[in-house]
């Protein structure tokens, strides 16, 4: 498998599963709630149908639903804390940092902006959100939350995250209509999860252009 299909591969999550196992998975949860490249990664659609191939075909990932959801949230919890400590060593260079083909600085301006609204929520409200969750602990790391109020929230946020979204896909997995409209129901939880990112960065540009006609 070349690169390009490798990464092709790390957006689709049935296929995650079906040429990584529990290992990748569980290394993409990490990936997207502990580097700042993981936010492309398919967060909530790959918690559904993690929970549902876990309840029609457990062979594919060898555990029961009582273990791969714990897994899931330990794996998400070690990957806040690694975004956590990157967002501190790197402080606030990291609002600095030039655009590139991964790294945009909206993504951390969105992230700050939702952050200022919610406070220590956002590690918890952030889980089910694209982009908020990637950025979300690093943030955290760089504007110096407290590790244990940071490992409260953090905790919380991935048990109500996978337990929710995990927990859905098991006990909805048996059902046909939803094994014969899956794709709709992963269109369906891009678009609701994207709203709120959306919603944000309007406001965010918003603000920034009656900040910059205030300055003219």
């Amino acid at each position: 498998m070349d690169v390009l299909e490798f990464l092709k591969t790390l957006t689709d999550p049935a296929s995650i599963i079906q040429y990584g196992g529990l290992v990748l998975l569980l290394v993409v949860v990490f990936a997207e709630t502990g580097l700042f490249i993981g936010f492309f990664l398919p967060g909530d659609s790959l918690m559904f149908i993690s929970g549902m191939i876990c309840a029609s075909r457990p062979e594919l990932l060898g555990l029961e639903i009582w273990e791969l959801l714990p897994a899931m949230m330990g794996a998400a919890v070690l990957g806040n804390i690694a975004g956590y400590y990157f967002g501190k060593r790197t402080g606030p260079a990291l609002f600095k940092r030039d655009d590139s083909w991964i790294f945009k600085k909206r993504y951390v301006a969105v992230t700050r902006e939702f952050y200022d609204r919610h406070g220590g929520k956002t590690l918890v409200l952030g889980r089910f959100l694209p982009i908020i969750r990637t950025f979300a602990p690093i943030l955290a790391g760089v504007i110096g939350v407290p590790f244990s109020r940071f490992m409260v929230y953090n905790v919380v946020g991935a048990v109500a995250w996978i337990g929710l979204l995990g927990g859905a896909g098991y006990f909805l997995g048996d059902y046909q209509w939803v094994q014969d409209n899956i794709g709709y129901i992963v269109i369906f939880l891009i678009i609701v999860t994207l709203i709120p990112v959306v919603r944000t960065a309007l406001r965010e540009r918003k603000r920034l252009k009656s900040g910059s006609t205030e300055v003219n």
